[in-house]
């Protein structure tokens, strides 16, 4: 990438940053401060992964001469049966302890079943309120904020408190004017919905209509079915149909 330069051949910056222009077009405020900081983050994290690295296989040394790790297990748990065959005949000790923890899981799924629940609610509200309140939706897009949603969302999940956006090969998507930070909501959307093949059909100003565009409802062109009728689709016969320049109603 290159230097944005003006006439008078001086470097242009926004709001205090230099921006530069990547191969394909595209002008990037470059934070050379948050660039730094993020580096200096990245190679304490190196740091302290290679000392747990090392600490991980000092401990290891002690486990040395043994080759079947699963096998020396179970002699430790033969050893232990016999130990208590004075309070409970060594039969009997797995018996015993199934049933301890089955009690103490039927004590506790009610709560657990909750914490799922909770869990549930939350990761809808902070992924889907993210699309519910996404300006690059309300500003670029031509389809509802729930359509988007339906096409999109699996590509986001929540972690600890953040929105994270994944490419289709499964790789998280990085912000382009934070270098090693990841992309915000609605960048990462932008990026997904700029790699979609059906973008012209989704995006305000861009979808096919026309002289060339077929069909009656009013000289509108194309088909339209309701919205209840879409989402009954799977994923793929969605963007078929929004590919087709399909009118979705309520």
């Amino acid at each position: 990438m290159k230097l944005k330069l003006d006439e008078n051949g001086h470097v242009v910056v926004s709001d205090g940053k230099p921006v530069y222009v990547h191969d394909d077009g595209k002008e990037v405020a470059f934070d050379a401060a948050g660039t730094v900081q993020t580096i200096s983050r990245l190679n304490g994290e190196a740091k302290s992964h290679r000392e747990a690295k090392e600490a991980a296989e000092g401990a290891l040394k002690a486990f040395e001469g043994i080759s079947d790790p699963k096998a020396a297990m179970q002699a430790l748990e033969t050893i232990k049966n016999f130990d208590a065959k004075k309070l409970v005949d060594a039969g009997e000790v797995d018996k015993v302890r199934a049933e301890a923890i089955k009690a103490v899981e039927e004590k506790y799924a009610p709560i657990v079943k909750e914490r799922d629940e909770l869990s549930g609610k939350l990761i809808a509200e902070k992924v889907g309120g993210s699309f519910a309140r996404s300006k690059f939706i309300a500003d670029k897009m031509s389809i509802p904020a729930d359509l988007v949603e339906s096409r999109f969302g699996q590509s986001f999940k929540l972690e600890g408190d953040s929105v994270i956006a994944y490419d289709k090969s499964g790789n998280k998507i990085f912000s382009a004017s934070n270098p090693g930070e990841p992309a915000g909501f609605d960048e990462a959307l932008g990026i997904l919905v700029e790699h979609y093949p059906y973008k012209d059909q989704i995006l305000k100003g861009t979808g096919a209509s026309g002289g060339g565009s077929s069909g009656g409802n009013g000289g509108t062109g194309g088909k339209t079915i309701s919205r209840a009728q879409f989402e009954s689709l799977s994923p793929q016969d969605q963007s078929s149909q929004i590919g087709a320049g399909v009118t979705i109603t309520d």
